[in-house]
């Protein structure tokens, strides 16, 4: 068995977070990385509904002035192609924080009431409520995998006016879940022939 031969068990839920328009706005993000993950995300929505497995839409509700993913606002409102596989899923979570364990409905009540162990986590932004969320279902105790060409995130600067990439960002946290225990770190690829 190789170091990424995984199994997808039957009730895997797919965990997708943030997959909203405001992430469309480059004025207001900047510079982006992974131009494939709105695909590779399809792709995972299409397998899940395929094979009968459950599907988690989480929508962040910004409450900062002036965010593009305000409730009020049009980029609040899920991208085109998971509106269009929206009425599928089994869960639609609301949030105002990083990570998808802190919304309405109580995404860990759910997932506990169904026995589900299991967590495939994707969406935007990788570095933020990505990571977060996987952080926290490895520190509950669930398998999580995260297909890294899944997700997305955007150059951020910190202290010191010290600037990362995008890509940067995205490689720190597969180090970080992967590598301090959190998560598997994959491809949508080796998910989708697991599943």
């Amino acid at each position: 068995m190789t170091e990424n031969a995984i199994e997808i068990a039957p009730d895997s839920a797919l965990i997708v977070i943030d997959v909203q328009k405001g992430f469309d706005d480059a004025a207001f993000w900047g510079p982006r990385d992974n131009p494939a993950a709105e695909g590779n995300i399809a792709a995972l929505m299409d397998a899940w509904e395929e094979s009968g497995r459950p599907v988690v839409l989480v929508q962040h509700a910004s409450r900062r002035p002036g965010s593009v993913l305000a409730p009020d606002q049009p980029g609040y409102a899920f991208k085109d192609f998971v509106a269009d596989r929206a009425g599928r899923e089994a869960l639609h979570v609301t949030k105002t924080v990083n990570s998808s364990f802190y919304g309405t409905p109580d995404l860990g009540e759910w997932l506990t009431a169904r026995g589900i162990r299991q967590l495939v986590v994707v969406g935007i932004q990788t570095n933020m409520c990505v990571e977060t969320t996987a952080r926290m279902g490895g520190n509950l105790g669930y398998e999580v995998i995260v297909p890294l060409d899944a997700t997305h995130t955007f150059d951020l600067t910190g202290p010191g006016g010290l600037t990362l990439t995008a890509d940067r960002l995205a490689a720190a946290t597969a180090v970080n879940l992967h590598g301090g225990g959190f998560a598997r770190v994959l491809t949508t690829a080796e998910v989708l022939a697991a599943a």
